[in-house]
């Protein structure tokens, strides 16, 4: 019996140490064999449906047993993409689902674009974009759907033809895939307003700078992997471009979102004395 059980865990944890049992059993698992690694404690059930190793991930037991899925800032951080605070776990659920108990979470109802499978406990990808677009402030979600578009995960032509909602419709204008970091987002919205050209990931000296602004001012933003040797380019680069007559600023992500006054007025600072001009 234990070797059974050994068998059922295994199919299990092949989905991610949560699954229907429906699924199991359509896969060549017995309902015998389910009740017995549940008698065991070797599973757990979850809203009767669902069945679930002890150690499996928390989200997904938790939306599981509400009868939900992870979406919004929860889904989009799973599928790899930038996301500016995603301290809350988010879950979405048809718009008349009725009473969903998920304390400690954001519970988004609204109908989804894409039907959700019954047996995914991760929205599709552009449900979690509308979710996000519903949810964060403009430029947070700017960043999740800029993240999406560079890793290559939605292709822009097919989502014009999706009837999206809302604010989604202008992210998906707005949007470009040329950002490395969700912070690169931010910029340019903030900066669309000076008389002065921005371009940006321009390549000098071999290497990419994040800002160009005019000809001479550079606006570099570190994300979480300018460390180390990284890092140690990096300030290589920004000698090299100061000795080549250009101005570096460089930023960090807490400069970027909670003192963006500070870089904003040196940014004008730089730009009143000229030093966005070619000599």
């Amino acid at each position: 019996m234990q070797t059974r059980i050994d068998h059922v865990l295994q199919a299990v944890r092949k989905h991610g140490g949560v699954v229907r049992s429906q699924t199991l059993i359509r896969e060549g698992t017995s309902k015998h064999d389910i009740a017995a690694a549940v008698r065991s404690g070797a599973l757990v059930r979850e809203r009767r449906v669902w069945v679930a190793t002890p150690d499996a991930d928390k989200d997904l037991r938790t939306a599981a047993r509400a009868g939900v899925v992870l979406s919004c800032i929860t889904g989009a951080q799973r599928l790899g993409l930038w996301v500016l605070d995603a301290t809350m776990t988010h879950v979405a659920c048809a718009p008349h689902a009725g009473m969903v108990a998920v304390s400690g979470a954001v519970l988004h109802r609204f109908a989804p674009l894409v039907p959700r499978d019954p047996g995914a406990l991760l929205d599709p990808i552009v449900n979690v974009l509308q979710a996000v677009a519903q949810c964060q402030p403009y430029e947070a979600a700017l960043a999740v759907w800029e993240s999406a578009l560079n890793k290559g995960l939605i292709d822009r032509e097919k989502l014009k033809r999706v009837p999206f909602r809302g604010q989604a419709r202008q992210l998906l204008s707005a949007a470009v895939p040329f950002h490395d970091s969700g912070l690169e987002t931010f910029i340019p919205p903030r900066l669309r307003w000076l008389p002065v050209p921005i371009r940006t990931q321009v390549w000098l000296y071999g290497h990419r700078v994040d800002y160009l602004i005019g000809d001479r001012l550079v606006l570099q933003i570190d994300g979480g992997q300018h460390v180390g040797a990284q890092r140690a380019s990096d300030i290589a680069h920004d000698a090299e471009l100061v000795l080549r007559g250009y101005t570096v600023i460089r930023v960090g992500y807490d400069q970027v979102v909670n003192h963006w006054p500070d870089v904003h007025e040196r940014i004008l600072a730089a730009i009143t004395q000229g030093l966005h001009l070619a000599a």
